[in-house]
């Protein structure tokens, strides 16, 4: 296999293709013939055997190729459907030949193999010189076999780079300058140049190497270190994609780097000096830095850098708006972090409140129990049913942790991860007398950060408008707990204590479980039914520090009551005791507090309701009462449901964990990240668990290809299973329902820590606000699989492109220069990589056989009669994009290319095609109104001037596009305004037309249907027109860098500053690292 011995120059390429090996023929009628393919010695043709053909007619001479095309990109893999889908894309490829254009279609055993066989033949293609007699006779060097059977080519000037800094960080350690140094020197000398390899692994290298020359000595000589460094520090999966970029000189200008960033990264806004500075930052040889080049090494430096990192490093500080209402955002929430080990027998500790503090978390739940000499102590009480001795037998060797410390502790670590209001959640079942106490606790140790009632800027009488937003509250520590009714005039006074904890009832009640540990001794908790709520005595010390009260789900079932009254449907049943009356509908500065059961059960049932509860609620889910092992339930069911805060045991590692560091993530880690808008807009349609979850937007397509691993170590507690590992990589999308899905890369069998994997999976995205990523890579072992490593991140966090995945360990701490090396493309549904695998052209589709977004029927006449204004701004902006995409995809399949090919691509196959032999260009980029458009110079063939056409038809539909697209979003937007302007009266108007019950539901439905489609177009018709600009931005850099604009005229100048002028209208950050859309180049 050639993954034995690692690829990193041509002549590894050439003498691989030289020895020969099996590749699949694909013929136009579906047939397959797997063949020997071998290239001749002397480098000018490709041979095939078996053959019906005689042996002079079985090549292919290297001197008629044009291009070689990577994928399934041509005519015979795009229409040979059923069979082109159980064909590998990336083991794919084609070599154009002949006048004609002709295909030699083919698949080789594995990616490796097919990336072999391109960049060998590109290298030929790039180096004719070499090619036939010129090498043979033994002066010109050039493609003939050396003595020792290896191809001689010609010394690229990366590999001369190389060589150069290789030979001079030799010298560096050679001091006595006679050319050998210790294998020790060695051996450090390349685990400093190349952090993460293992010791072991280098010096196994250099003995294989020493016993090959059969050497006495230990010592290595210069040629020997080049030689291991070499084999042990190229990384082919970079290679590649560095001969692919670079010409075939095997390192990049700031030119090509640029490209690179603009087309494939989707940095937009790239510029020449930030590329030098690049180039000066990671090209570690002098040569190179002197020359603006960067060589293999360096840009395998700049793809393992935080710069190329999957996580857009703008989500890395906060960059959301948070000067909107706290019930806007999800909140980073712990469940008895204090506690260790699990719920029964965790004793209080201080340590797991200063983890979860330092993690961003800024809602901490305290439970605070009665202690000795009247001090309140930390901890959980399980209510008077249980004997407390139970709880605290096994920690009577460890002082208890008094709650005057514990608060202590939170004030010092409250805001040096985030400086974001922190919610402190008590849970207390204290004496009225330590009550008083812990408020005295309270006022003293927080002071002025403590954020009271009398201190708000609005009262708690349910008057409030909207709650405070995070900035408004910065700095500011507030008491999330139980509260007395404001008539209340004494000292004292009973609240109602709603199934918080497991002797309140709950899904416990009635029930007798075991204590784990305890079987023998038959010790088990009885958690008895309650007859109805229990009652608290609560001291108004405590309570008047309270800034939001806390109830349970009976608030929820008020407020569906409520809602549903107006419309005169019967309230729904509720779990509250007969003849108990609900509560009124909460005030704003109310939380509302879930058990996990229950709020699963909400979000199952009646998911719109819940999420119009937390649209001015804020709510809770805390983990069930079952979990004594503090396990964490799955935090995405309830965030799809609208709930702000789910609290999770942050003592508890795993996958739910990792979903949530994932998660706020997002936005800095701060521990606030914005909702989605349809669950905060205040008329929006919104269903978890319908396919099209947001109405009008259609799904995007996310396309990761997973390329390679790089030093794994080995699972944790594997030390008998030795040195070698079978890793695979699983890729799990979470998000709403429709969008869950998993998938896995086959098991790289005993590849160790550097496997090479090249698969490609794809997911739809139907609401990528919701949608998180993970990588998980296992050990793949017959008894178990062992974790090895993960990484989870926000799809909208995500970043186009070649990226570096940096591997967490279980416990979420970063596994020492261990990654993932990915490349990533989101597109949407027209231009996604669907087309090929069903093995169909993409043509255009004609306006009849598109499908519009409708809006519905509200049986409101004068309602409807406006949303009838939108239909025809509807069908034009749906007319934009789809011509703007088709004719973008007929343009890439003109090319002879994927659909999911960057115009980049594009344009250098189409340079190719008209270049002449003597180098000239057959047509020229010029500006017409400040679009790029290719003139013919000379007379041009049938196929090149069907190329240019589609060319023009894709610049013709962007234009129209853009020029367009301000004044039918405007249309669209003002149906939405005067839409909304019926919102309040809605009710009204549709008993005046005869709507009752349940038709004035499906009414209000309908309306907020058609609200949120107008919504969903507008926006995707804004973004449709920025990706318009970027491609035509991506169009003229390409031109200009293939040689395409006219070189005696300005039009390099004048494309230049006509786009950077263009992009200011949606970009706002001139820096060379920002994108211009949220997945840059990826959607067209």
């Amino acid at each position: 296999m050639p993954s034995e011995k690692k690829v990193s120059s041509a002549a590894d390429c050439l003498a691989f293709m030289q020895g020969g090996c099996e590749l699949k023929k694909i013929r136009p009628n579906s047939r397959v013939y797997c063949r020997f393919y071998t290239l001749d010695p002397d480098l000018s043709c490709l041979r095939w055997e078996p053959s019906k053909k005689d042996g002079e007619r079985a090549r292919l001479d290297v001197s008629s190729v044009r291009e070689v095309r990577t994928g399934k990109s041509t005519e015979t893999f795009l229409h040979n459907g059923p069979l082109s889908e159980h064909l590998a894309e990336e083991a794919a490829f084609s070599i154009i030949h002949g006048d004609d254009y002709q295909s030699l279609d083919l698949v080789a055993l594995s990616a490796d193999v097919a990336n072999i066989w391109v960049t060998g033949l590109r290298y030929l293609l790039a180096h004719p010189s070499v090619i036939g007699g010129a090498g043979c006779g033994g002066g010109g060097g050039g493609g003939a076999l050396s003595e020792g059977g290896g191809v001689t080519v010609e010394g690229s000037l990366g590999s001369k780079m190389r060589s150069e800094w290789l030979t001079a960080e030799f010298a560096q350690v050679d001091e006595d300058g006679y050319g050998i140094v210790s294998e020790d020197v060695a051996v450090a000398t390349i685990c400093k140049l190349c952090p993460g390899i293992k010791e072991a692994k280098v010096r196994l290298r250099f003995k294989e190497i020493q016993r090959s020359k059969e050497k006495l000595t230990s010592h290595v000589t210069r040629e020997e270190f080049q030689e291991a460094f070499c084999e042990l520090c190229t990384r082919p999966d970079v290679y590649f994609l560095l001969v692919q970029l670079s010409k075939d000189r095997e390192c990049l200008d700031p030119q090509d780097l640029r490209l690179f960033l603009e087309t494939e990264q989707g940095l937009s806004l790239a510029t020449t000096e930030g590329c030098w500075e690049l180039l000066r930052r990671y090209e570690p040889s002098v040569q190179g830095r002197e020359r603006g080049l960067m060589g293999l090494d360096g840009f395998a430096r700049y793809l393992q850098s935080p710069e190329c990192q999957l996580l857009d490093p703008e989500h890395q500080g906060v960059c959301q708006d948070m000067n909107l209402p706290l019930s806007h955002y999800y909140v980073s929430t712990s469940y008895r972090s204090y506690l260790l080990d699990d719920q029964v027998h965790g004793r209080a500790d201080i340590g797991g409140l200063i983890k979860s503090l330092q993690s961003g978390c800024r809602c901490l739940e305290l439970g605070v129990t009665d202690g000795p000499e009247g001090e309140p102590l930390l901890g959980v009480d399980y209510g008077p049913d249980i004997p407390r001795q139970h709880h605290h037998h096994h920690h009577h060797h460890h002082a208890p942790v008094t709650i005057r410390s514990a608060l202590e502790v939170v004030n010092k670590y409250a805001f040096l991860t985030s400086p974001y209001p922190l919610l402190v959640y008590l849970c207390q079942r204290c004496s009225p007398a330590q009550q008083r106490t812990m408020a005295q606790h309270l006022k003293k140790v927080f002071g002025s950060r403590l954020y009271t009632p009398d201190a708000a800027p609005v009262n708690l009488g349910g008057r409030a408008t909207i709650l405070p937003s995070p900035e408004q509250l910065k700095g500011r520590i507030l008491i999330v707990g139980k509260k007395l009714p404001a008539e209340e005039q004494g000292s004292e006074g009973e609240v109602s204590e709603e199934d918080e904890e497991i002797g309140g009832g709950g899904p416990l009640a009635g029930r007798r479980m075991t204590i784990p540990g305890e079987e023998e001794l038959g010790v088990v908790l009885v958690v008895p039914p309650p007859s109805q709520p229990r009652k608290l005595r609560l001291h108004k010390d405590l309570s008047d520090l309270v800034a939001i009260a806390r109830t349970g789900s009976r608030s929820f079932y008020a407020h569906r009551m409520s809602q549903r009254q107006s419309s005169q449907q019967s309230p729904p049943s509720s779990p509250s005791s007969p003849g108990t009356p609900l509560p009124p509908e909460p005030p704003y500065w109310t939380l509302c507090s879930l058990g996990e059961g229950e709020a699963g059960r909400l979000t199952s049932e009646c998911p719109e309701d819940l999420v119009t509860f937390t649209k001015r609620t804020l709510t809770r889910v805390r983990p069930s009462s079952v979990r004594l092992d503090s396990s964490n339930p799955n935090p995405q069911g309830y965030w799809k449901g609208g709930v702000q805060l789910v609290a999770l045991n942050q003592q508890t590692p795993g996958a739910m964990l990792d979903l949530h560091r994932g998660r706020f993530t997002q936005n800095g880690g701060c521990g606030y990240v914005l909702r989605p808008a349809v669950m905060t807009d205040v008329v929006s349609y919104f269903s978890a668990h319908t396919q099209g979850c947001v109405p009008g937007v259609p799904p995007q397509t996310l396309r990761i290809k997973v390329i390679s691993a790089h030093n794994l170590p080995k699972p944790q507690g594997s030390g008998a299973k030795g040195e070698v590992i079978d890793p695979y990589v699983v890729l799990e999308l979470h998000g709403v329902p429709a969008d869950c899905a998993e998938q896995r890369t086959r098991t790289a069998a005993q590849n160790q820590d550097d496997p090479l994997f090249d698969e490609t999976f794809e997911f739809e995205v139907n609401m990528p606000e919701m949608a998180l990523l993970r990588f998980v890579v296992l050990d793949d072992d017959y008894i178990g699989d062992d974790f090895i490593g993960q990484y989870s991140v926000a799809f909208e966090c995500l970043q186009p492109g070649y990226r570096n995945v940096p591997l967490l360990g279980m416990s979420g701490d970063p596994l020492p220069h261990t990654s993932l090396f990915v490349h990533v493309a989101v597109t949407n549904r027209r231009g996604g990589g669907k087309a090929q695998r069903r093995g169909l052209s993409v043509r255009r589709v004609g306006r009849r056989g598109r499908g519009y977004v409708t809006l519905r029927n509200t049986g409101i006449k004068v309602v409807d009669e406006t949303f009838k204004a939108a239909s025809s701004p509807l069908k034009e902006a749906a007319d934009l994009r789809d011509d703007a995409q088709s004719t973008t995809a007929s343009f890439k399949e003109q090319c002879g290319l994927p659909t999911v090919a960057k115009l980049k691509q594009c344009i250098q196959s189409l340079a190719t095609r008209l270049q002449s032999p003597e180098g000239s260009m057959g047509a020229t980029m010029v500006l017409k109104e400040g679009y790029p458009c290719l003139e013919p110079l000379v007379n041009l063939s049938e196929i090149t001037r069907k190329l240019l056409t589609a060319y023009d038809a894709m610049i013709a539909s962007q234009k129209q596009l853009i020029e367009s697209a301000d004044a039918v979003q405007e249309r669209i937007d003002q149906v939405q305004r005067e839409g909304m302007d019926f919102h309040e009266d809605l009710a009204r108007l549709g008993e005046k037309e005869g709507l009752k019950g349940r038709k004035l539901g499906k009414s209000v439905e309908s309306f907020t249907w058609n609200i949120t489609v107008l919504k969903g177009q507008s926006d995707l018709l804004r973004g449709a027109k920025m990706d318009s600009l970027d491609a035509l931005r991506q169009l003229a850099l390409a031109c200009e860098a293939c040689g395409l604009t006219s070189s005696s005229s300005s039009s390099n100048n004048t494309s230049s500053s006509a786009f950077s002028i263009a992009e200011l209208h949606y970009s706002s950050h001139p820096l060379s690292g920002r994108r211009s859309s949220t997945h840059g180049n990826g959607r067209i």
